[in-house]
């Protein structure tokens, strides 16, 4: 567990009643101010994350410089205090370097601690009190890894960044509250050598080419999770529809991938339009205002991610792959986990919307792709991943994929078809833009079947070894 606030106390009889600091606003008592907690509380990444306040809103301008990696920033975060008066409290930034750091206006004292950046403003803030951080910093990018060694974050490349930040990768570009919990809006500018292209998340507004730059500007006015926030830049082609009925795809597709990558992808996204009406009439509407794909040569990541609005790829995508990062739209991005060992409620649903996806395509049926599946020996390493708390080293296990959605095909069994789907459009409309827990789920599959289902997820999701098939 992260370390919890940590009360500060004047020390023994130097308690001096009704002295308050320079600058304290009226109501704040310096004696009774916390620090925020330097941890957001998941136990699977304690340093991520930070107590004390939540994150309205992002505004980041960034120049990045890929010959030379040189990354150069300001975040201007809007936030507002939790329950009790902060007398300082911190941000989430790895290995770059801050020069200033402002709160409403006024310079404030900071510090860098190996992924904190801590920050002390000139007077307390008052609990429930909004302000607004502004921080600028800088310096040489790199390749960093999880702690599995695959590659995320700010991923250099010689014509740009590749950016994936799952589960805790944010912090390697701006200072951030990097809990999955704590949802904000965004904006972004960012500068990138003219002939190459900068993407982010949500609607473009503009692009300028001045001086040897070109500055794009993106806004993703729904609420994101910090680790769905993305800014990659390279020498991508990009294009612009509509679907059918008027939602915005902007695609960008890397110029350097083959021509036989360029057909392949080329076609798989033009079924976009045709995979959100699909997942739009189980699901529910289309939870945000636009959507689209950043497709890059960069194989050596190996992986895509659901990046909200716009999923990433580190090469040509699969259709099954795109039908997964769009299902993610609704069961990641719109409805989020409000911790990390509830990994499950994106992967086993995104999983089983790419089992429907298939059928939907005249591929298996969901009980055949879950037939093969469960066809695995009961010995199996499979079989002994706890689904609903899998542990921070094995988040991305295929067990949390395959059997999160076998989990739902399980639920689908007990209830029928019926009720499934009005669980699963429930679970996205009810939650939407919301942070959920498996409990949560559960009570919404219970009241939407009318059938107690504790035992059912239990087993599915916590009891040890091959369950039986329901």
């Amino acid at each position: 567990m992260g370390r919890p606030r940590v009360r500060l106390l004047a020390a023994a009889g130097l308690v001096l009643v009704g002295l308050i600091a320079p600058g304290t606003p009226a109501g704040a008592d310096p004696t009774t101010a916390v620090v925020g907690s330097p941890s957001g509380g998941d136990p699977y990444f304690p340093a991520a994350g930070n107590g004390g306040y939540q994150v309205r809103h992002y505004d980041l301008s960034l120049r990045y410089t890929p010959a030379s990696r040189s990354l150069t920033g300001r975040a201007r975060i809007e936030v507002t205090t939790r329950r009790e008066d902060l007398r300082s409290f911190s941000l989430d930034l790895r290995d770059l370097t801050v020069s200033s750091v402002r709160v409403d206006g006024r310079p404030a004292d900071f510090r860098q601690e190996g992924p904190e950046l801590v920050v002390t403003p000139g007077h307390v803030l008052r609990a429930r009190q909004r302000f607004t951080v502004d921080v600028r910093y800088g310096g040489t990018t790199g390749q960093p890894t999880d702690a599995t060694g695959a590659l995320y974050g700010w991923v250099s490349h010689p014509d740009g960044a590749f950016v994936a930040n799952e589960p805790d990768g944010a912090s390697t570009w701006f200072p951030v509250n990097d809990a999955p919990y704590d949802k904000a809006t965004y904006a972004f500018r960012i500068r990138v050598p003219e002939g190459t292209v900068a993407v982010a998340n949500g609607d473009l507004l503009g692009t300028r080419t001045r001086a040897g730059w070109t500055t794009s500007r993106w806004s993703a006015e729904e609420p994101m999770a910090s680790y769905l926030a993305m800014a990659a830049s390279g020498n991508y082609v990009l294009t612009a529809s509509r679907t059918a009925d008027g939602l915005p795809i902007v695609n960008a597709v890397d110029a350097d991938l083959s021509p036989t990558d360029q057909a392949e992808t080329a076609e798989v996204l033009a079924r976009q339009p045709e995979m959100i009406a699909y997942f739009a009439g189980l699901f529910g509407p289309y939870p945000f205002g636009s959507f689209g794909a950043v497709v890059d040569d960069d194989e050596d990541a190996d992986y895509a991610l659901e990046n909200q609005t716009r999923p990433i790829y580190s090469g040509p995508p699969s259709e099954g792959t795109v039908a997964h990062e769009l299902a993610h739209q609704w069961y990641g991005d719109s409805v989020t986990p409000e911790r990390w060992r509830d990994i499950w409620l994106n992967e086993g649903f995104a999983t089983y919307a790419e089992w429907l996806w298939t059928e939907h395509r005249g591929g298996a049926s969901v009980q055949e792709q879950f037939d093969t599946a469960y066809a695995r020996p009961a010995t199996s390493a499979f079989w002994q991943v706890e689904v609903g708390d899998p542990g921070a080293a094995r988040l991305f296990d295929a067990a949390i994929y395959d059997r999160g959605a076998m989990a739902l095909q399980a639920l689908r069994t007990r209830v029928g078809d019926d009720a499934f789907f009005r669980v699963l459009r429930a679970w996205a409309q009810r939650h939407r833009y919301g942070v959920v827990s498996t409990d949560d789920l559960v009570r919404v599959a219970e009241r939407v079947s009318g059938q107690p289902l504790d035992d059912l997820f239990t087993t599915w999701l916590h009891a040890p070894g091959k369950p039986s098939r329901p």
